[in-house]
């Protein structure tokens, strides 16, 4: 008997759209690379260097929750390629940018660029996952943090020596990607647009409606947890370095590549491991799991700081495709609200934390920073809170 194509995984598709997803976040990660060149270009404080982060991830966490609510009931196969065509005038505008009002006007673009482009593409690689579903958001999401890892390394090869006109080379990366999404997107429509517009009519499970939004708020306490900790290394982790251990930007940016590559491992292993043993087991290793590291990362010597930095990277990471997988299950049908609003929060959180610890560091100084963010990660013990949602669904609707 010939296999359902739509029950089966396609992995062409979602390798198209993890490769996407690498483009778009190595692009996004150029940002936060190259801040300790706007400071020394503009004489910024770490308040404005903060408020960049923010002003990305504000445009990127408010539009994302409405695109994918939009997207839920019209599906807009095509709006990935317009998403990355603002991130290409965003990274072309930033390689020019002769002020730091421009800087920030770059930073809204590629973050509007995000917003467009993280829902839908979350949505494709759910229909095409076949059922494996953790297994799909991982080699997604693995695209989006390769990329991420990826960002610093090429900084430092190309923009740091070159200076910040050599971003514009990155623009050849946004056409690949609209080409690539092009194709996605044509297989969207083709195959998947009229089964997408089906609602779901019944969830799997049997929790009431204040369960459900209580088991949200607890997912997004987590979020808030994750990315607010994040937000400490991806923003001041070279400047952490650079401050501590004397370390030049080229050798701090290496160190800042390989806490995101553990980000990237992480990931992938997080969802497939999530689908055999459950998400909440993986959330509660991941959040809680990362704590000691995290506690002892500000007293550790260069050596120790790699090595506990990678271990946070790699642990922290494996929770994301979990909590997007169990959030889509307590919501079935609304796979673009639900990644839209759990994308946009943690880009919000990011945002807002980025600046907060910005303004922060400035006061009482970037180790300081560390001390204090060691002990978010034990805000992931409401994990015990959630419901065994496992073993409650036998069936997940796609």
């Amino acid at each position: 008997m010939t296999p359902d194509p739509l029950q089966s995984t396609r992995f062409k598709v979602l390798g198209a759209i993890s490769f996407s997803h690498f483009l778009n976040d190595l692009m996004q990660s150029l940002i936060v690379s190259i801040y300790p060149l706007l400071k020394g270009e503009f004489n910024l404080s770490f308040v404005k260097i903060g408020l960049i982060t923010f002003t990305y991830q504000l445009c990127a966490s408010v539009l994302q929750p409405l695109v994918g609510l939009y997207t839920d009931k019209h599906p807009q196969p095509y709006s990935l390629a317009t998403g990355m065509v603002c991130t290409l005038i965003g990274i072309l505008s930033l390689a020019w940018a002769p002020n730091y009002v421009c800087v920030l006007a770059a930073a809204g673009l590629v973050g509007t660029g995000s917003a467009i482009f993280h829902p839908e593409s979350s949505r494709i690689a759910r229909l095409a996952s076949g059922g494996r579903h953790g297994l799909a958001q991982s080699i997604f999401q693995v695209g989006g943090n390769t990329g991420s890892a990826f960002g610093p390394l090429l900084t430092a090869w190309i923009v740091v020596p070159r200076g910040q006109s050599s971003l514009a080379w990155f623009a050849l990366a946004a056409l690949l990607a609209i080409g690539v999404l092009i194709r996605v997107g044509a297989w969207y429509q083709a195959r998947h647009l009229g089964r997408a517009r089906v609602p779901v009519k019944h969830a799997a499970h049997s929790l009431t409606t204040h369960r459900v939004a209580v088991s949200i708020a607890i997912l997004l306490i987590l979020i808030f947890s994750k990315y607010f900790y994040l937000a400490s290394i991806s923003s001041y982790y070279t400047f952490y370095l650079i401050e501590k251990f004397k370390l030049s930007i080229r050798d701090a940016q290496l160190y800042l590549f390989v806490f995101l590559l553990a980000t990237a491992l992480g990931t992938i292993l997080g969802g497939p491991i999530g689908d055999r043993i459950g998400r909440k087991r993986v959330i509660w290793a991941s959040i809680a799991g990362v704590a000691p590291f995290t506690l002892l990362l500000p007293y550790a010597d260069l050596y120790w700081t790699g090595t506990l930095s990678f271990l946070i990277g790699l642990i922290l990471a494996s929770a994301f495709s979990a909590i997007v997988v169990y959030a889509q299950e307590l919501l079935p049908g609304r796979v673009g609200m639900v990644s839209g609003l759990f994308f946009g929060f943690a880009f919000g959180i990011g945002g807002i934390s980025a600046a907060a610890l910005g303004w922060f560091a400035d006061h009482y100084g970037v180790d300081t920073v560390y001390r204090l963010c060691a002990y978010l990660p034990l805000l992931g013990m409401v994990t015990a809170f959630l419901p065994n949602l496992d073993q409650r669904v036998k069936v997940s609707a796609p």
